[in-house]
């Protein structure tokens, strides 16, 4: 951890928790508590985990032309969002490469909040801000604290703790309260929510929702292994800059007329590399035997040669094996090929494996 490092506003809270913190992303962030990444990962499968994610950025974008503005800044019809509607979209580059993936949320009928990854948060304002410059529109970064609460349990521990989501389905977000965001989505394949709003509420609410013995702060390490087990991509890892929708099996978040005729940024180069047809493609991966398989690590054919690389990688709790994602070339990204990952110098067999490795279980109707 760097003197540099950004601190959340509930560092406090964490401390008192007994977490223990490490840089990631510009940020000083608790990885783990006394409970341990293990039991943390269980728990919120089973019950509900609480995860800060204030290292997350929020941004209201609004104004007469805040279609247009999404619209030429992502893959997205935002016209065709319906109010509390969330999509999934991405900021891409000229040639097609995900600058960030983030989620919008359409709040009325010229308002979106949009989310943003921490490591990116910096870029991505500068890089709305420029575009913004030739539209009739407003982009204000919100100063909030952002928390998750995830698993089977999340609603009805909201719900004791004042706060009632029943209408609300997965990939809708709201403002229950004056300067609060509320969306039912999350990083970890379960049920949950992610809240943004003011740090004096987030306190009352963390202090109302850790009475409850349901609920158990979680930190990094399991938020990292949650979404790897539910196949999610990590930016600046499973998914880059030189990595575009349609290799990382994405291109189910961008709507068919869009793909086809969007004037977003990066629209003829992403249609080129379609038409072209995929070099490689972002794949599920299941080691053989207990050793986890890191990011980094070089994969390859039966024959020896060149497959691909892994981008995520470590143990599934509650699969019980390893379980990683990478890139492997087309030809060989059928569930149930066979590849071989090289950890210090050692061949791993590993099974190409469909995602993700443990059913999403999000409340949809």
């Amino acid at each position: 951890m760097t003197g540099d490092d950004k601190h959340l506003p509930l560092e406090d809270i964490h401390a008192a928790a007994g977490a223990r913190f490490g840089a990631f992303a510009g940020w000083s962030m608790p990885l783990t508590y006394p409970a341990g990444v293990m039991k943390e990962h269980l728990h919120t499968r089973e019950h509900v985990g609480l995860f800060d994610i204030s290292h997350m950025k929020l941004f209201e974008v609004s104004g007469p032309e805040a279609v247009a503005l999404l619209d030429r800044a992502c893959p997205l019809d935002a016209a065709t969002l319906e109010i509390t509607q969330s999509k999934l979209t991405f900021f891409l580059n000229e040639a097609g490469g995900i600058l960030d993936d983030l989620i919008v949320t359409r709040l009325g009928d010229t308002r979106f909040m949009v989310v943003a990854n921490a490591g990116n948060a910096v870029a991505d304002e500068k890089h709305l801000r420029a575009l913004a410059a030739n539209f009739d529109v407003k982009v204000e970064p919100l100063d909030r604290v952002f928390l998750a609460i995830q698993g089977p349990e999340a609603w009805a521990a909201l719900s004791r703790a004042g706060l009632e989501t029943g209408s609300l389905l997965f990939m809708h977000g709201i403002e229950p309260r004056k300067n609060w965001f509320m969306s039912r989505s999350g990083y970890t394949g379960e049920d949950g929510f992610e809240i943004g709003l003011p740090e004096a509420d987030a306190r009352e609410l963390v202090a109302s929702l850790l009475g409850d013995e349901r609920v158990l702060w979680i930190g990094l390490a399991a938020r990292d292994s949650l979404r790897l087990e539910a196949g999610l991509c990590l930016h600046g890892q499973d998914i880059t800059p030189e990595i575009d929708p349609a290799a990382a099996a994405l291109m189910w978040a961008i709507p068919k007329e869009i793909r086809a005729s969007g004037t977003f940024i990066g629209a003829d180069a992403l249609r080129a590399a379609v038409e072209r047809g995929l070099a490689q493609k972002r794949v599920g991966l299941k080691p053989e035997g207990r050793q986890p398989v890191r990011a980094g690590a070089a994969l390859f054919d039966a024959d020896g040669n060149p497959a691909g690389h892994v981008t995520s990688g470590g143990f599934g709790p509650s699969v019980g094996h390893p379980v990683a994602m990478g890139y492997v070339a087309t030809p060989l990204a059928k569930p149930g090929t066979r590849v071989f990952a090289d950890v210090r110098g050692t061949k791993i067999p590993v099974d190409i494996s469909s995602l993700p490795f443990t059913p999403h279980r999000y409340r949809k109707g």
